[in-house]
């Protein structure tokens, strides 16, 4: 009898450290089914893709479709070509596939199978920013529209799902699997001593990261949080790995030779995952506009400023581990001087936040597709 396959889908950075876990915990729980990695490439460089595979030990792909750069359109449409042509060219359709995130390749894979009648199961369901400017959050939409099982990182997924209308069978809370590679690569992290390498102690610099276009994409904007960031380094150093996009946009508004200038702004390439993982730990704050560092931060008690009007992980919120500080950088700069002289509270664990969210997903898919 041929065995069984179910597929897990990574395409773009974020999705990487959450199917690390998974893949493990598959095989630790000897689930009676073939695991095939596809790699769409939505992020095809080395520094933003092959060092995650490398470092969280990730079996190189089974599959990788190369899909590349491009307009949202178009690079949608070459994952979902791509991953259906492959899909109807196996000997067998598989039993499911597994997407995460929100990603471009998160919609384009489960929109190409369902279309064949294959179950999807979406890790990291029910998250919404309420926000359709940005492209994330149509993709969530769209995704748990046609998506078999539902798997929720925090309460606030399960409550949009139930106010959309979604059939409570199909949904299931498993915590939040990110954390789960948190956890894991926390101590190898810090035996790198990162901060070091920079030249700082623990707690005596801060993490920075830019890359939404709602920030990077306008030269007021940017120039705004450049002032921002000059601001905040003259209380406490900051570590910047630049985004492609952003040191892009850096050049072309003709702002990167300031940052490079000033001496308590360290500019740095992208970093591996444990690099990253190693400042963040010990950072003494970190500014962000990423949803999954507002996760990291939580689990690693670190506060996190976060410079968005809103976030997708409200629990992050109510928790009081991060707080969303909008387009107003005056009360950002406040909540800076809070933090280095003591004021900030911060907030405390998260349920389901435990390091054994992957376990639970596993638990989950033997017994639907098993």
């Amino acid at each position: 009898m041929t065995t069984q396959r179910v597929v897990f889908v990574a395409g773009a950075r974020p999705n990487f450290m959450k199917v690390a876990p998974m893949l493990r915990a598959m095989t630790a729980a000897r689930a009676p089914f073939e695991r095939v990695l596809v790699h769409t490439g939505q992020h095809y460089d080395a520094a933003m893709s092959d060092v995650f595979f490398d470092e969280l030990g990730i079996p190189s792909p089974d599959v990788h479709l190369n899909v590349g750069s491009g307009a949202h359109g178009a690079q949608t449409a070459k994952v979902l070509a791509a991953f259906e042509e492959w899909l109807v060219a196996q000997p067998a359709l598989p039993r499911g596939v597994v997407v995460v995130g929100d990603v471009n390749s998160t919609m384009a894979c489960t929109l190409a199978a369902v279309k064949l009648g294959v179950k999807v199961a979406h890790v990291e369901a029910g998250l919404r920013s309420f926000d359709r400017t940005m492209p994330e959050e149509i993709n969530r939409l769209v995704t748990d529209s046609v998506a078999d099982l539902l798997l929720t990182s925090e309460p606030s997924g399960n409550e949009h799902l139930a106010r959309e209308g979604v059939d409570p069978s199909r949904v299931r809370f498993v915590g939040n699997v990110m954390i789960d590679s948190v956890a894991y690569e926390l101590p190898r992290a810090r035996a790198l001593e990162v901060p070091r390498r920079f030249g700082f102690t623990a707690k005596n610099y801060a993490l920075v990261t830019l890359h939404r276009p709602s920030n990077v994409d306008t030269a007021e904007r940017l120039g705004a949080l450049v002032d921002f960031l000059e601001a905040t380094a003259s209380r406490v150093p900051v570590v910047f790995p630049v985004h492609p996009r952003t040191r892009d946009r850096l050049t072309r508004f003709e702002l990167l030779q300031r940052v490079i200038s000033n001496p308590a702004i360290k500019l740095t390439d992208p970093l591996g995952y444990r690099d990253n993982l190693g400042l963040m730990a010990d950072a003494r704050y970190v500014l962000t506009d990423s949803g999954g560092i507002q996760e990291e931060t939580s689990f690693l008690g670190v506060p996190c400023l976060t410079l968005r009007v809103n976030t997708e992980r409200p629990v992050t919120v109510t928790q009081g581990t991060n707080t969303i500080v909008g387009d107003d950088l005056r009360r950002a700069l406040a909540l800076v001087n809070d933090i280095v002289e003591g004021r900030y509270k911060k907030g405390g664990a998260i349920d389901g936040w435990d390091g054994r969210a992957a376990e639970r997903i596993a638990r989950i898919l033997v017994e639907s597709w098993a």
